[in-house]
């Protein structure tokens, strides 16, 4: 019996390659030596080594799943997001300092925002309807009405034209449009 299990092991091929058969290019791929080299990988893994493997793997992808689930979970169920982008007329490069304005439908503020340097900017807002003021020193002012619906994203955007927005310079300048049509300036 003993004789019978040593004739066995000196029959069974080595794994161990010489460095003369490691430097020669195997030659064209084809199904014979993939399937090959998955006989050589099987045998050189068990199966509970492979089942552990995966059990793992699909641990993992579960653990991740619930993660992501209870992230959504916390979101509150009554709000949305709005994604605002300020822009100068007839470009498209945005303005970082301008003043957004999220009002109520009876003007009182809700929230004052200061866009990024591509001039854009992310509010978490509750659901209902607001109206958002985008303003500037060197440009007219745009105003926009929009609707915030629950777990969705509300975007707009606002290209800003030349002018002031300042409601005293608009004063001002009407009343000298005024005076220069009286004496015909």
């Amino acid at each position: 019996m003993l004789k019978a299990a040593v004739t066995f092991e000196m029959r069974r091929e080595s794994p161990v390659r010489s460095a003369d058969e490691d430097l020669t290019s195997p030659g064209p791929v084809t199904s014979k030596s993939i399937w090959a080299a998955c006989k050589r990988f099987m045998r050189a893994r068990s199966l509970s080594r492979i089942q552990a493997v995966i059990g793992t793997i699909a641990g993992i992808a579960s653990i991740a799943g619930a993660a992501i689930s209870l992230v959504q979970a916390a979101r509150p169920a009554n709000t949305g997001s709005l994604v605002a982008t300020v822009q100068a007329a007839g470009t498209r490069l945005g303005v970082a300092d301008a003043t957004i304005e999220v009002l109520t439908t009876q003007n009182a503020i809700v929230a004052t925002l200061t866009p990024d340097a591509t001039g854009r900017v992310v509010q978490e807002l509750r659901e209902g309807v607001y109206v958002v003021r985008f303003s500037h020193p060197r440009y007219a002012a745009e105003v926009r009405r929009i609707q915030v619906l629950p777990r969705q994203t509300v975007e707009i955007r606002a290209s800003l034209r030349a002018g002031s927005s300042s409601p005293i310079e608009q004063a001002v300048n009407s009343g000298v449009s005024a005076v220069r049509r009286a004496l015909r300036f």
